[in-house]
């Protein structure tokens, strides 16, 4: 395992190293020491590495990953995993908000809470909080699934397109066309599938289910507040 200090090395040189195991991979397990919540780490990968960060991470940590499998041992800010692609993004503890911003793919996991706008314009991401997400969680998301074990905040949801959504707590409120929808056989074993990817013990039963109406994909006059 090759391990970089961030107290001795800069987040461009260990970035910098990162990205070179895309031409020639020499070093699969990566170790992040002292990152005291510098933004930008791990960012832009594409290769197959594993990446521990044992510490907190700052803003877009993990952003536009690639193949990788990257835990944060502690917290992260703004932006995390934002415009993923593929591979896998694990917090092991809370995560600010707009994690898994417009990401297109792969698996997001909070294990402790998410701010506000937790997968904003996500577009084919799997999102798996174990505590709690903020408000405006999941706007205008376009396709993937966030499951919530916990509670959600004001407008969940907001102008969603085909994302799906789980939610085992509280919704405080539902945004412009969102709405509950029936908990089918289909999406009892989707959610299960989910549970298991990210390692969570839950009963997929106990959750209620979130999804677009379909009113404000085209304009109607009639609906022109909700827009």
């Amino acid at each position: 395992m090759k391990t970089i200090d961030l107290t001795s090395s800069t987040v461009r040189d260990l970035n910098q190293a990162l990205h070179e195991q895309a031409l020639e991979c020499t070093e699969r397990e990566w170790a992040v020491t002292n990152p005291k919540g510098q933004h930008n780490l791990a960012v832009g990968l594409d290769q197959k590495l594993a990446v521990d960060i044992h510490g907190h991470a700052g803003y877009f940590c993990a952003g536009m990953n690639k193949k990788a499998h990257i835990v944060v041992h502690g917290n992260a800010g703004q932006g995390l995993a934002e415009n993923m692609m593929s591979g896998t993004v694990r917090v092991k503890g809370d995560a600010s908000q707009a994690a898994g911003a417009t990401a297109q793919g792969g698996l997001l996991v909070i294990e402790g809470n998410a701010g506000a706008r937790c997968g904003i314009s996500m577009k084919g991401v799997d999102i798996v909080v174990k505590g709690s997400v903020g408000h405006m969680s999941c706007f205008m998301g376009q396709s993937g699934s966030l499951v919530v074990c916990g509670d959600a905040g004001e407008a969940l949801g907001d102008s969603l397109y085909e994302v799906h959504i789980y939610v085992k707590g509280e919704v405080k409120s539902l945004g412009a066309d969102c709405i509950e929808k029936d908990m089918r056989a289909e999406h009892i074993e989707e959610l299960s599938g989910l549970l298991n990817r990210a390692g969570v013990d839950e009963d997929p039963a106990a959750f209620r289910r979130y999804g677009s109406a379909r009113q404000l994909y085209t304009f109607k006059v009639d609906n022109a507040s909700a827009y």
